[in-house]
């Protein structure tokens, strides 16, 4: 069966923590995942939790500014694409690290440490941005859907609720399945990107400049409003909590040489998993810059570049293997988003809901708001909803990623498995950058709906 059901011990990691021994994160599959002894097995048995973490930096909010950025400025901001997953790597090696070391995910973390008005705040905010996550995942499942079936967008919306039965099935039979059924959705995205790249024929030489940053990403404030939304769109705050929690599925050794070959290991998994996810985002702005940006239009909705893709690349497969990689992605997101918020709210609150509840409060949500606007003001303002999803994860990053640099640069929390003080600044950096850049993102909006 499962392993023994309890957390490291206190010692291993640090005393700098205020509560003793906590409920394991998603008891159900805690050191569930067998680790063999030795051999190229055991580097294999660590695999899996990237995949599901790499699943939200390739989710349909960041679509639209992929395909945005290829269109109206070519290859140019590959290199934007290619800084955002570095520092992605760098974020999930932090989880990986905390959840490992101290048995904590991010949110029981936080909730030790933060006195409980600001646990709670950090609660809400969490929530929230899980919810604008899952709003994005439900309208790219609807548009997929409408695509590929032809079925109008309102009853698509509706339909989409319908996927909390697939997630309670897959659970029942174990968190191995879970990790295999994204597994294969991720294959198939990627093979659905690899015929539309074969399709699209781009000039490879412009494709390898376009990885070199350019002065006019900062000079020109179009083309920086972009790489700003290609950024704020891909590091997902729900991604640091689970991350830090599902990293704890696999019944590693509970010593330090245990602990620092499950963090060597585990990271090796995301950075796999993260070149994954960089390899389909920079192909979907490839793609766009290859298909529009020649004939000079300016794809900013899914459906419009569905629309255009067969005439620009002269054939209808297409339309159909970029709505068939669209419905994967939103199918994959949704895994993950239920996972995290089952995470976020036990580590929080220390509140168990079951799966079905779990799933069903946290769809409806996303539900509701999506079904007013499809029905009141038609389909063209779902994709405004779609980008107002992603200023509502941007608001909420650095509440997720300011506890992550402090807990794991802390010696007296993570005893010797804190990071160096070159990595502690490294990471300090990257969370500047990414909150301002965020700040900013979320300030032009603002500015731009006002106006």
């Amino acid at each position: 069966m499962h392993g023994p059901i309890k957390p490291p011990p206190e010692t291993e990691a640090g005393a700098g923590w205020r509560r003793g021994r906590l409920s394991p994160p998603l008891r159900e599959v805690f050191r569930s995942v067998p680790v063999p002894q030795s051999g190229w097995r055991r580097l294999l048995s660590f695999f899996g939790p990237g995949y599901l973490v790499a699943v939200g930096y390739m989710d349909p909010g960041n679509w639209a500014t992929d395909l945005y950025g290829g269109s109206a400025f070519g290859y140019t901001l590959l290199s934007v694409v290619l800084l955002s997953n570095l520092m992605a790597m760098l974020l999930q090696h932090l989880a990986v690290r905390l959840g490992v070391a101290t048995g904590r995910d991010l949110a029981q973390a936080c909730r030790d440490h933060f006195a409980p008005p600001v646990a709670v705040l950090l609660w809400l905010v969490c929530e929230i941005a899980i919810c604008a996550c899952d709003l994005a995942e439900l309208i790219g499942t609807a548009v997929a859907l409408q695509l590929l079936f032809g079925i109008p967008l309102l009853a698509g919306v509706a339909l989409t609720g319908l996927d909390v039965l697939l997630i309670l099935l897959l659970q029942r039979w174990g968190f191995g399945l879970i990790e295999a059924f994204v597994l294969a959705l991720l294959i198939l995205i990627a093979g659905c990107f690899a015929v539309e790249i074969y399709l699209a024929s781009p000039d490879w030489a412009a494709v390898a400049g376009g990885f070199v940053p350019r002065p006019e990403i900062v000079a020109d404030p179009t083309m920086l409003y972009v790489a700003i939304g290609i950024m704020g769109a891909t590091v997902m705050p729900h991604n640091l909590y689970l991350h830090s929690a599902i990293v704890q599925t696999r019944a590693f050794e509970l010593t330090a040489a245990g602990r620092r070959q499950a963090i060597r290991f585990a990271t090796i998994d995301s950075s796999l998993a993260l070149t994954l996810a960089l390899s389909i985002n920079a192909a979907i702005l490839v793609l766009a810059a290859a298909a529009f940006h020649g004939s000079g239009a300016v794809v900013m909705e899914l459906k419009e570049a569905h629309r255009l893709l067969a005439p620009a690349l002269g054939a209808s497969l297409a339309a159909t293997a970029f709505a068939l990689a669209l419905l994967a992605s939103g199918q994959n997101s949704t895994v993950t988003a239920t996972l995290a918020g089952q995470v976020v709210m036990e580590g929080f609150l220390s509140i168990r809901l079951s799966p079905f509840l779990r799933r069903l409060v946290t769809r409806g949500l996303a539900l509701i708001p999506a079904l007013f606007v499809t029905a009141s003001y038609g389909e063209h303002a779902t994709a405004k909803l779609l980008v107002l999803s992603q200023v509502v994860l941007s608001a909420q990053l650095p509440f997720a990623v300011i506890p992550l640099v402090l807990f794991t640069a802390s010696r007296a929390k993570m005893g010797e498995f804190a990071i160096s003080r070159p990595l502690a600044a490294t990471a300090w950096a990257v969370a500047a950058a990414i909150v301002v850049l965020n700040l900013k993102l979320l300030w032009d909006a603002t500015a731009g709906a006002a106006g």
